[in-house]
């Protein structure tokens, strides 16, 4: 196998990495912003003469988390094809030269 094969495997594994991180940095929220979303939601509910309960707070972060969660799943699927994608390049390379 030629070294150009293993870079390219390579580029995939670290474009795969690239990728994850990206999505981790981009989920809607993160933990640092939840004491002040929750001081924004007891404000907003204030404002509006309404009270504020731990159950609507939770089902609010419950729904984030899991809009975050699908996020997440599509950029690890994504990331997936791609790796296993370039690891059969890289296989049917081998082949190749080897038969």
């Amino acid at each position: 196998m030629e070294n150009q094969d293993y870079n390219k495997a390579e580029r995939a594994v670290d474009n795969t990495e690239k990728s994850l991180r990206n999505t981790a940095k981009d989920a809607k929220w993160k933990v640092s912003d939840l004491a002040d979303r929750a001081r924004d939601y007891i404000n907003e509910k204030r404002n509006n003469d309404q009270e504020a309960t731990q159950e609507d707070w939770f089902d609010r972060v419950k729904a984030n988390v899991s809009e975050t969660w699908e996020d997440i799943k599509d950029g690890a699927n994504d990331a997936w094809e791609k790796t296993k994608d370039a690891a059969e390049d890289v296989k049917a390379e081998w082949n190749k030269k080897t038969n």
